[in-house]
């Protein structure tokens, strides 16, 4: 791929006008603006407030493109087949044909046990990798400009040798690597590691899990005749000598498991709530969200049986930095009791819980991806309401002080949804100390908008089940409080404070909103709409990639893939319109704008929905790309299938 400077990708801001995906209309800002230009609904600034046409979302005329015809469209050089020659690649086959991520290969590969200048290498002469410093050195292509960014933030490189940027960090005569030992000691950190010990433990099957041993022969006791349908009616009663049996069982247990209120305390009142998000919702993007002031974040849905198994890919997953602390939680996905139970001991076992680290464990019951609902996890269960209810019994109970939670959907049909009744049983047996409905079946999946009515009716249900009891059962009332959260559709603040001021919730979990504008959560403080100007979103990208490079390394391998997940990231906030260039507000997540430009050649940089300036853009804080690296979106229309 062709080498372009930062300067040179600003001249491609051509780029924009060829879009073909979703804008979600917020606010934007003229560089020339002082610091946030803040416009609220009732400003003579802001747009007019008026009907709007469905699903169109209206550009101020001084805005607009004119529509190029076919031929010009053709006409459009492709740079990937100009650089190939004008060859074809070779067809492939799978869901994702043009999804490649090729891994930066160095010419000397440098033994990782070296890589800090001071290690040593238990393999010895017999070690494959390249050992001599000065030879490796020199293999390597030319340093980066400009200081290491981790180096910068936390006074060291764990990346050591391999940096791209090892020239600011590098003594080459005394052949000493550098370190601020103050700045390190004050710096973050990332938690919810294993070790290869532990690691090794898993794969093996060797992990101890007591609790689960203990809790799940009464939990497989437990069969469907002896819970209540989701009719709401018994079915088939048990027999004597079963019911005498799980008797039996709940004898042996050594201590009574926490109920939900004697677990570590979990406030959600009115808590800014960041959505599990799969592939967008790691680390980095985390990060960015809790410096724009989101108060809760959860990591991507990790699959119970890979944790289990000690996957090392699996185990990124749950990793967090010490600034989401407290308020991190971790979502899993499981299909089977002992999966989800198993998990959940392990993950409060092996990671730092509390104050300190893990704050809830939540399972996910709203994916609607055909590969999780196919193996009876995630959307599945809503089908399967008494397998749910023994999964979080068992979950509750080998979860010690850390509270569980779940995430539902309406139902899995348009047509049958279950969630009220749902929820009804989760809020008397769930034993869960939270639940989030989000406002769409899982046939709808990311479709049409989500339903807040039937969230607001489902949210009286629990309101009204508390209000029923009488003071003498208030003991009762407190042991079994849920907190209960609405998703979907929260784009602005305006939606987030009219859900929660109007729809009976604690609160608003925000997804999406996110991804196209991740300074929602300041704009909820704010109570009004920030204007921010096309500088400041550079900044934001900028901080990005500096998160990315923390977690990801410097080396040429971390390089690639920060710049892979900083392409995600733009393929979500590329939709965002600027709401000074806006005609009606508020704007709408499903709206699509006709082509438009921005108020500079930056702004309209940042609004193309070309991946080829999405890899400029990333060029200006991670260097010319490697050529090894090859990314295209997922669907043209970028709108990825994220959170349950």
């Amino acid at each position: 791929m062709e080498v372009t400077t930062a300067s040179q990708s600003i001249e491609t801001a051509n780029g924009a006008e060829k879009r073909d995906n979703s804008p979600a209309p917020v606010e934007s800002a003229s560089d020339d603006a002082p610091g946030n230009k803040r416009l609220k609904l009732g400003s003579t600034e802001s747009p007019t407030v008026d009907a709007r046409d469905k699903g169109i979302a209206r550009i101020k005329p001084e805005f607009l493109l004119p529509k190029p015809d076919k031929a010009t469209i053709l006409a459009q050089p492709d740079d990937d087949d100009a650089e190939a020659g004008g060859t074809k690649r070779k067809k492939e086959r799978g869901q994702n044909k043009n999804r490649r991520f090729a891994k930066a290969r160095e010419v000397v590969k440098f033994c990782d046990s070296l890589k800090d200048g001071e290690g040593f290498c238990k393999f010895g002469k017999d070690c494959k990798f390249e050992h001599d410093v000065e030879k490796y050195i020199s293999s390597k292509p030319a340093d980066l400009d400009g200081t290491c960014p981790v180096f910068d933030a936390i006074g060291y490189c764990p990346s050591g040798l391999k940096c791209r940027w090892l020239h600011s960090h590098y003594l080459a005569e005394a052949g000493k690597l550098i370190v601020d030992e103050e700045k390190k000691a004050n710096a973050g950190r990332e938690i919810n590691r294993i070790d290869r010990a532990t690691q090794n433990i898993l794969q093996k099957k060797k992990f101890p899990v007591p609790k689960s041993d203990m809790i799940l022969p009464y939990l497989d006791s437990l069969k469907e005749q002896d819970m209540i349908g989701n009719d709401g009616h018994k079915t088939e009663t048990a027999t004597k000598e079963e019911k005498e049996e799980k008797k039996d069982l709940a004898a042996t247990y050594v201590e009574p498991p926490f109920l939900p209120s004697e677990k570590k305390t979990l406030n959600l009142h009115r808590a800014k709530i960041l959505s599990p998000l799969t592939t967008v919702g790691n680390l980095p993007f985390r990060r960015l969200c809790r410096w724009f002031g989101a108060d809760v974040t959860y990591s991507e849905m990790a699959l119970a049986l890979p944790i289990l198994q000690g996957s090392k890919s699996e185990w990124a997953l749950p990793r967090s930095h010490t600034s989401e602390i407290p308020g991190f939680g971790v979502q899993i996905a499981a299909s089977k009791p002992w999966q989800a139970v198993k998990a959940t001991e392990v993950l409060t076992s092996a990671c730092e819980t509390g104050i300190s680290g893990i704050q809830d464990v939540n399972l996910n019951c709203g994916c609607p991806i055909d590969l999780i609902y196919r193996s009876g996890a995630g959307s599945a269960l809503l089908d399967s309401a008494s397998k749910l209810i023994r999964i979080l019994k068992g979950m509750n109970y080998v979860s010690g002080e850390v509270p569980v939670t779940v995430k539902i959907r309406m139902g899995t049909r348009d047509s049958h949804p279950n969630a009220k009744k749902l929820v009804a049983r989760l809020v008397n047996e769930g034993d869960v100390a939270a639940i989030t409905l989000h406002g769409r079946s899982r046939q709808q999946r990311y479709t049409r908008v989500a339903d807040w009515d039937y969230i607001s009716e489902t949210a009286q249900i629990v309101k009204d089940m508390y209000e029923a009891r009488d003071e003498k059962h208030k003991e009762q009332r407190e042991r079994r409080k849920v907190w209960f959260i609405g998703n979907g559709d929260s784009y602005s603040w305006r939606d987030w404070w009219d859900a929660v001021e109007n729809y009976n919730v604690d609160s608003v979990m925000i997804a999406r909103g996110a991804l196209i504008k991740p300074w929602i959560f300041e704009e909820i403080d704010a109570r009004q709409y920030l204007d921010k100007s096309a500088t400041e979103r550079l900044e934001m990208i900028r901080k990005f990639a500096h998160f990315g490079l923390e977690h990801w390394g410097t080396d040429e391998y971390g390089i690639n893939n920060c710049r892979r997940f900083l392409c995600e990231f733009l393929s979500f906030s590329c939709r965002y319109v600027p709401v000074g260039i806006l005609e009606v507000l508020p704007p709408k997540i499903q709206d699509r704008p006709p082509m438009w430009r921005g108020r500079n050649e930056l702004e309209t940089l940042l609004g193309s929905s070309d991946y080829r300036d999405w890899i400029k853009i990333s060029e200006m804080f991670l260097g010319p790309v490697h050529e090894s690296f090859d990314f295209k979106p997922k669907h043209k229309s970028n709108a990825y299938e994220t959170e349950g």
